[in-house]
């Protein structure tokens, strides 16, 4: 059967997920037309081309709506964030033999219509998929402050410098404006070398990162004396659980870029294998999507007629960096497999209060954070799985015996198992395992 997804020239993002009457998800593609010569049933007269494929990776479920977009022989392949299995959204075919389903588009006339092999189906939502971030300031050369208040523009390294010394140039950055600009431009400029002939110097071990990274303009407090946000009924009450979490987000990007920096130089125990140039692409990611959930956070709190700052925050999540700060393997366990796993489980509860209290706009960019740190996990568990694969070691082990050593109290519930396990978590690694402190 064919479903009218809508009018055509409403269509302007590269990608939307398709939600179906059935629970099905989908993703619809916007790309440039490769040979806009051809005239095909997908493909509009002004150079535009629309694919559908199924929302979650054959592989392991991952999240094809947040997929990386190459040519490949005159086609268009999209690669999957978790473990990149690739896939010809025309076809679905893949290079490692296994297939994705793909759905014919149509956008000859005024609407674009999906090709369903199913009859009784409709769409429920049509979803456009958050891919930039929410900058204030574009770079400008040659730009002074305009006041007092005016952070001025961000300071660029020049195209010598190597990740760690943009790694470590982002974590001394204190005015988060201009380490979300920067961070993105680190991202965007790694992956982007890294098909040329020239990619970017590592420089492992040339630069040491901050003790804990500087903040300016914010009112910091302890932990244990942040005022309580409340549950979310009232505009102040969102307010301040939008205003928390981006918090947690800005320091999520120090996170990110510092493991890249930190331990650049590590070799696994035996082999003594260096850490792969994937790995700062992985994390390097991470830190870009940390950036744009900041962003929009910060975006969303203006919105509502706030701005970033006018809460006191804290820097309790450094503090998991500065005691794992001499291994790896127990930053890797803490930061991504417990902190960020923890998101995963709470996320939904935070959504559905803001769902409630009647604010689509802030689900919208909880929905994006929540659909982005699953990944994020994954990366932890990919990498902490690599080294104990380097290293003949058991994951869940290492990551228990991390927990035992540096984190206080018990891994509470209740937890989100399915997202945990599309991230590569399942029981072994979180049921029952107690910290330092406490059972």
């Amino acid at each position: 059967m064919s479903i009218k997804l809508g009018v055509l020239s409403d269509f302007k993002q590269s990608r939307y997920v398709i939600h179906l009457s059935t629970g099905k998800r989908l993703v619809l593609f916007r790309l440039p037309s490769i040979d806009p010569s051809r005239s095909k049933a997908n493909e509009t007269d002004d150079g535009w081309s629309y694919f559908a494929m199924e929302a979650e990776c054959p592989h392991a479920g991952g999240p094809m709506a947040d997929s990386s977009v190459d040519i490949e022989d005159s086609a268009y392949v999209v690669s999957c964030p978790w473990h990149a299995y690739d896939f010809n959204v025309e076809t679905g075919e893949s290079s490692v033999g296994i297939t994705a389903c793909t759905f014919p588009v149509d956008v000859r006339g005024e609407f674009v219509t999906l090709g369903y092999p199913a009859e009784d189906v409709g769409l429920v939502k049509l979803e456009p998929v958050s891919e930039k971030v929410k900058l204030k300031n574009q770079r400008a050369e040659n730009t002074v402050p305009t006041s007092p208040g005016d952070p001025g523009v961000a300071r660029y390294l020049d195209d010598n410098a190597t990740v760690c010394d943009w790694a470590v140039h982002i974590l001394n950055t204190p005015h988060p404006e201009h380490k979300i600009e920067l961070t993105t431009h680190l991202f965007s400029t790694f992956t982007s070398r890294e098909a040329s002939s020239s990619p970017m110097e590592l420089g492992r071990g040339t630069v040491s990162p901050p003790a804990q990274p500087p903040r300016e303009g914010l009112t910091e407090v302890k932990p244990q004396y942040m005022p309580r946000p409340g549950k979310g009924g009232t505009l102040k009450s969102r307010i301040a659980m939008l205003h928390a979490l981006a918090n947690i987000e800005l320091w999520a990007i120090d996170l990110a870029i510092d493991i890249c920096a930190r331990f650049s130089k590590f070799q696994t125990e035996g082999h003594g294998r260096e850490l792969p140039r994937t790995f700062f692409h992985d994390w390097l990611k991470v830190a870009a999507d940390e950036a744009k959930h900041f962003s929009i956070l910060r975006a969303r709190i203006e919105e509502m007629g706030s701005h970033f700052g006018s809460l006191p925050v804290h820097h309790g999540l450094w503090l998991s960096a500065t005691e794992t700060a001499h291994d790896i393997r127990s930053r890797i366990s803490i930061i991504a497999l417990v902190h960020e796993a923890r998101g995963l489980d709470v996320n939904p509860m935070t959504i559905e209060k803001f769902r409630k209290a009647g604010d689509p706009e802030s689900v919208a960019v909880l929905e994006v954070i929540h659909n982005d740190e699953i990944t994020h996990v994954t990366t932890g568990h990919r990498w902490l799985t690599w080294i104990c694969e380097q290293e003949g070691t058991d994951p869940v082990h290492v990551f228990r015996t991390n927990v035992s050593k540096h984190f206080r109290g018990p891994i509470r519930g209740p937890f989100n198992e399915e997202a945990r396990l599309q991230a590569g978590m399942d029981k072994r690694y979180y049921e029952n395992a107690v910290g330092a402190v406490g059972a």
